[in-house]
């Protein structure tokens, strides 16, 4: 197949990244970017069918129509081992308004795999076709089962099986981070295997990792044969990525960035301590030192700031408006 490196090809997703991508990170980063999905947090999914008030706390954009207020569909991300159960919840989600139902297959935690959850199902290839034929049976068929998985879990030796598997149970996508749980998040991103990948399934395939700059998303696009790429953490380094690989926008400046982090620390969230969100923006700033030694200078003194008042008064100090 023949990819078309042009500035406007492809589909571009926005990740779900476990603690780090809420519903306001999705509002800030659909609002400088320019994404055609979002897939949530994954909702852990055990012995029961979860109430709707859950799913609004992991998706509050389901009360306005599955979208962010950009406009962005965001969709549910689910994660489990039991079928059933799984089949269940991913009805409830659609039935809420998600467009389509997203299955975890690629979560690295120790804590998820040990409980039999994310990446150490690659190990069953049979379990995965269990779980998402199911799902896909259970969800009317005109909304979409999308899957996200790794290249595998110790190694990559099952990788086509399990590829085999998640098309012969009906998914509609599958997204692959082109790493090994082992692997983790290491580079290089192998996205030659995604190429492999595609020689033996005929369903949509979504190439992601290690994609931070519109360049790579060339090399990522030419290499895995995919027109369309999932970004990530390049997202949280450079907030409007997506545009730049899309359009070819110049980078946001560090003053848009700073007006990015204010909004963000400006957003209540009653159900967490006072600590929660200068943690969360010290978390950010790690990812935004990559991309600007503005953000390197300010954090020598930022993190030493525990309270968020503190952190607000150092990012609106010398903000251009």
């Amino acid at each position: 197949m023949s990819v078309n490196l042009g500035m406007s090809s492809g589909k571009i997703f926005l990740a779900p990244m476990e603690g780090v991508v809420d519903h306001i990170m999705r509002d800030l980063l659909t609002a400088v970017g320019d994404y055609d999905l979002c897939v949530t947090e994954f909702i852990r999914v055990t012995n029961q069918l979860y109430k709707p008030a859950l799913f609004h706390r992991f998706c509050p954009e389901l009360k306005q129509g599955g979208r962010t207020p950009a406009g962005t569909p965001v969709r549910v991300q689910l994660l489990g081992q039991d079928p059933d159960w799984m089949a269940e919840n991913a009805v409830r989600a659609v039935e809420l308004g998600s467009p389509g139902v997203d299955l975890n297959f690629g979560c690295p935690a120790k804590t998820v795999n040990r409980n039999k959850g994310g990446a150490v199902l690659l190990k069953e290839p049979e379990t995965l076709y269990r779980i998402i034929s199911t799902v896909r049976r259970a969800v009317p068929a005109d909304q979409p089962v999308s899957v996200k998985m790794r290249l595998g879990y110790d190694d990559k030796s099952l990788v086509l099986d399990n590829a085999r598997a998640v098309e012969a149970a009906g998914a509609d996508l599958l997204t692959i981070h082109a790493r090994t749980r082992t692997e983790g998040y290491r580079p290089p991103a192998h996205w030659h295997v995604i190429a492999r990948v595609r020689e033996v399934v005929r369903l949509p395939l979504v190439a992601n990792g290690e994609i931070w700059s519109a360049d790579d998303a060339q090399s990522c696009r030419r290499e895995s044969g995919c027109d369309d790429i999932m970004i990530g953490r390049g997202a949280l380094s450079l907030p409007n990525l997506s545009r730049c690989i899309r359009a070819g926008a110049p980078p946001l400046d560090w003053d848009g960035v700073k007006r990015l982090l204010i909004r963000y620390a400006g957003e209540k969230r009653p159900e967490h301590g006072a600590g929660f969100l200068p943690a969360r923006i010290k978390q950010w700033f790690t990812y935004l030192r990559r991309q600007y030694p503005e953000a390197e200078q300010m954090f020598v003194r930022l993190k030493r700031l525990q309270n968020l008042e503190d952190i607000v008064a150092l990012l609106r100090d010398g903000e251009t408006v």
